[in-house]
């Protein structure tokens, strides 16, 4: 199918039946909505928790809802004092105990793997904070003195909430002194430059069509995501929304430790290598932030990877936060495309809903 052949507003009228692409457009708007809505004013309960100091932060979540802490995770490693561990699963970790705060995320409030370990986490004299819509999750409050909730905004497929999410679980960390804090202005003029990206990357207006493109190269490839460790959030979260938004395989690969054994299977230096490694596509995820031996790497693999469908996807901005969610606007525009491209509904997540209803019976 030729670029200009497509007729996006025919597929987007036909094929996206919830208004992803909508959501995708106000991804930045939640996101400063959700850092404003996390105040003293209307969560009095932070200013008790601000005297309060904690050995670490579980955030508990899935899917989309636990993105949010892998990014937490990478801030903390990059200029934080205070280590993150997302974990994704119906139990807490055995080493766990109270002097761990816990940050309990779910869209819907009904995740039953974060609802059982949240209760458990209480049951065991947790503090937890919880960021949801609804749900039972929400309502823990209301049993547990040491529970708190941050309200988030319902309406729309969970992952197109992470605006909403990671907004409210990256101001309550910083309203606690858990991460470090932007000035006024630096907000002021990062939100600026996250509007401008998402305009440039709206496939939908005639600047955005690189967008369309590279989904048009990308259509028949298998996906291979790679980028330095401190993005592996981001890696992961676009390899998420490639398998829900676009219904596709993708696979990652965090550098320098690929280096020491992904590598042999890209060949390209006197070695056979994988037998599908010439039909591979592959975009090398970056930032300006990247140590020099890494960029090193990501060079060397960019010269000696041996496909011909090879490209660098660059995170603006003068931060790690910045190019993170510059990597957030991206990828949800591209995952996007891809469905329409395949005929696939962005927001059709079948085998998900099959799934929940054998494991309710």
């Amino acid at each position: 199918m030729d670029e200009d052949s497509i007729d996006i507003e025919n597929l987007l009228s036909t094929l996206d039946s919830q208004g992803m692409a909508g959501f995708t457009q106000t991804f930045f708007t939640d996101f400063e909505k959700g850092m404003d809505a996390v105040n003293l004013e209307h969560l009095p309960w932070l200013s008790e928790l601000q005297k309060q100091t904690w050995n670490g932060v579980l955030c508990l979540g899935m899917g989309g809802s636990a993105a949010g802490g892998d990014f937490l995770s990478t801030l903390s490693n990059h200029a934080g004092e205070t280590p993150f561990i997302t974990h994704r699963d119906y139990r807490i970790p055995s080493w766990w105990n109270p002097s761990w705060l816990v940050l309990a995320t779910s869209h819907s409030g009904n995740t039953e793997e974060t609802l059982h370990a949240t209760e458990t986490a209480l049951k065991q004299g947790a503090t937890v904070i919880v960021i949801a819509t609804g749900g039972m999750l929400a309502g823990l409050g209301e049993l547990y003195e040491n529970c708190y909730l941050i309200p988030s905004i319902g309406g729309q497929p969970p992952r197109t909430a992470f605006g909403h999410l990671f907004s409210r679980q990256l101001a309550c960390m910083q309203h606690l002194g858990i991460l470090p804090r932007q000035s006024e202005k630096e907000f002021e003029s990062m939100m600026l430059r996250l509007h401008y990206a998402s305009d440039a990357n709206d496939f939908r207006k005639e600047e955005g069509s690189d967008i369309l493109a590279l989904a048009q190269a990308l259509s028949t490839q298998t996906l291979a995501l790679l980028g330095p460790q401190e993005l592996q959030p981001v890696l992961i979260r676009f390899k998420n929304q490639i398998n829900e938004n676009s219904g596709r395989f993708a696979r990652i690969g965090a550098i320098p430790e690929m280096n020491h054994n992904e590598i042999v299977a890209w060949g390209g230096i006197g070695e056979d290598g994988d037998p599908a490694r010439e039909e591979q596509a592959v975009l090398f995820i970056t930032w300006d932030g990247i140590s020099p031996q890494v960029r090193k790497r990501v060079d060397w693999m960019i010269e000696h990877t041996p496909t011909d469908f090879a490209w660098k996807v660059h995170g603006e901005g003068p931060s790690l936060l910045e190019a993170m969610l510059h990597h957030c606007i991206v990828m949800d525009w591209l995952t996007i495309a891809l469905a329409l491209i395949h005929g696939k509904d962005p927001a059709a997540i079948a085998p998900i809903l099959a799934l929940k209803g054998h494991l309710a019976n």
